[in-house]
């Protein structure tokens, strides 16, 4: 079976080498691209991000990106989003009492995190929802985050009665936060699969295989 091709979008958002080696060394066919074509036809697409909310979101508006990461989800095309890349699925963010609007795919703001100590950094355990594809065989883990802000609420409304709603991972850090979210197509991760070791790296093959 051929390996499948992801696109780990480029757009300048600081180390991305990583996450390109963590994601051939679990099988896959990996190209650093911010190219539209790149975006649309690879089998995965992998949106990192690091630094402040706001700065991702003009970079990512700066080269296009946002028209067709909503192509591929419309689409039903898999995306997942890492760290920064994560939280800008969501309605919001504020940082220092700037609010920047987010892509919007799911409600919540990403607030700075209301703990003694900041930034959250180094390994922490998650509690995925019974049946999560992306941590499945790998739900007693521990992960590696490094962040001061997360979505700490959750409030979806089912729309339809046959809509199944996203299944969303819990981690603490001072207080409960999103640490994941699995949404049909669109999965999302606050902490680095690709540095966390043997546990990231069969989160990247599981994900691998959903696509």
């Amino acid at each position: 079976m051929a390996a499948k091709t992801v696109t780990v979008l480029d757009y300048g958002s600081g180390n991305v080498r990583s996450a390109v080696r963590a994601l051939e060394a679990a099988g896959a066919q990996v190209k650093l691209s911010a190219k539209p074509e790149d975006i649309l036809e690879c089998d995965g697409l992998f949106v990192p991000g690091v630094g402040a909310f706001a700065a991702v979101m003009d970079a990512l508006k700066e080269v296009g990106a946002i028209r067709w990461i909503g192509r591929r989800i419309a689409g039903g095309r898999p995306v997942l989003g890492v760290c920064v890349g994560h939280q800008v699925f969501f309605d919001e963010g504020v940082e220092h009492g700037i609010r920047t609007q987010g892509i919007g795919e799911w409600p919540g703001t990403v607030e700075l995190l209301k703990a003694p100590v900041i930034p959250h950094m180094g390994w922490n355990t998650v509690t995925p929802p019974a049946g999560s594809k992306l941590f499945a065989g790998i739900e007693n883990e521990r992960f590696y985050f490094v962040h001061s802000y997360a979505v700490q609420e959750w409030n979806f409304e089912v729309a339809q009665p046959k809509m199944i709603p996203p299944q969303v991972t819990w981690a603490e850090h001072g207080v409960p936060f999103i640490a994941g979210i699995e949404n049909g197509p669109l999965c999302a991760l606050q902490f680095h699969p690709e540095k966390s070791g043997e546990a990231g790296a069969k989160l990247l093959r599981n994900w691998l295989g959903t696509l």
